[in-house]
């Protein structure tokens, strides 16, 4: 009897344990809409107190304690709750200007030295296409030319590399080939910039914030999503489109070139392009059509519509349906499924091509989400993200 008791208390400790330590591994600051409740999955011996919320605007801020035993404090959780959420759904393309943090390593060859002879000078370093190089000798780098100006300085020195790989610094050497009476390589093809273009999702008068693709912009040559330090949102004019078909995905072509500044990006993520507009006059904004922001619980199987200007000739609404909602998936931008059921649509564009994404989907006179991807094999079929998931990543 003795030997069950200990086991049955090693059995309920361990237990406990994983609790505690499925407690401790919750987030620190959560973002909520009015009305959401959030599940922390929390066990009878963990007891949840919040302390008294403070108001701004249309946000409260609040913390909520996670005890045990409502004595010894596991996890503090900073909450904002966002209230009387409405924004206006656009559905117009855009263009993006994205600046990087530093300058993105995109590729790697050997150099003629001034000697005629092939060097590769990063062969025997650490670097890697899709390092971020931040810094040269401690000296900050945020350009291409200042790189170059920083490594024909060195006259050949062994240089220290400071660089980003996945969110970890790491350092690395590397001695620069003179390849000319002054000038000196590295061998890396390098970038700091990135453009693109998509389509805006929503904007909220109240703050001037904007939402935008519904999914990052990736290096085109690395396949890793940019690190920005700044951006641009400009208007884009429509140059062509390619319609889909099966087993190749159409898309939107548009050209930013000479085209007015519409707003500030600020952060570039899996889940969307977000920052503020600061000039509405080029944009096809109205605020009379702001709408509510649906919870995900409101959104339900069957007819839907997206808002989207494919030809340049205005914003339309055109029929689709919801397929398949993923109510649980936090993880990526496929929230739920789509078929586009307007015949208009998919005679022009064979369903939903590159450069819809962002396109607003509206259900029962609310902003459910973006259009994000499609299916190649299928090109009236793709994927929506929950609005929700937006709204969150864009705090």
């Amino acid at each position: 009897m003795k030997k069950f008791k200990k086991l049955l208390t090693i059995f309920l400790f361990f237990i406990l344990y994983a609790y505690i330590a499925n407690i401790t591994n919750l987030k620190s600051s959560i973002v909520l809409l009015e009305g959401e409740e959030y599940n922390f999955h929390i066990c009878p011996f963990i007891y949840k107190t919040e302390t008294s919320a403070v108001f701004n605007n249309n946000e409260s801020n609040y913390n909520i304690e996670l005890k045990l035993f409502g004595k010894i404090n596991l996890k503090t959780i900073a909450v904002t709750e966002i209230k009387d959420l409405e924004v206006v759904p656009s559905g117009e393309v855009i263009g993006l200007k994205l600046y990087t943090n530093g300058v993105l390593v995109v590729g790697m060859s050997e150099v003629e030295d001034i000697n005629k002879n092939k060097v590769k000078p990063f062969e025997n370093t650490n670097l890697e296409e899709g390092d971020t190089i931040i810094q040269i000798n401690n000296e900050e780098i945020d350009s291409v030319k200042t790189l170059k100006d920083v490594v024909n300085k060195s006259e050949g020195k062994d240089l220290k590399l400071t660089i980003v790989r996945d969110g970890t610094v790491l350092t690395s050497n590397i001695s620069p080939v003179k390849v000319g009476v002054s000038e000196f390589k590295l061998g890396l093809w390098v970038r700091d910039a990135a453009t693109g273009v998509g389509t805006l999702t929503y904007y909220n008068p109240e703050n001037n914030e904007f939402g935008a693709l519904g999914h990052g912009i990736s290096d085109s040559d690395t396949g890793k999503m940019i690190d920005i330090e700044s951006g641009e949102l400009v208007t884009s004019k429509i140059i062509s489109i390619t319609k889909g078909v099966a087993g190749s995905a159409g898309e939107l072509k548009g050209t930013i070139l000479n085209q007015p500044t519409i707003g500030n990006v600020t952060k570039n993520t899996n889940f969307g392009i977000f920052g503020k507009l600061n000039n509405l006059s080029d944009l096809k904004i109205d605020n009379s059509k702001k709408m509510k922001v649906a919870l995900r619980n409101e959104i339900e199987e069957g007819d839907a519509s997206i808002l989207c200007d494919f030809d340049g000739t205005g914003i339309q609404k055109y029929k689709i349906r919801i397929e398949k909602i993923y109510y649980d998936n936090d993880l990526d931008n496929k929230s739920f499924m789509i078929r586009v059921k307007d015949e208009n649509l998919i005679r022009k564009t064979g369903g939903i091509i590159r450069g819809l994404s962002g396109a607003p989907i509206i259900q029962n006179n609310k902003l459910i989400g973006a259009v994000t991807n499609v299916l190649v094999a299928n090109p009236e079929i793709g994927y929506g993200i929950f609005a929700d998931l937006m709204i969150k990543n864009g705090k």
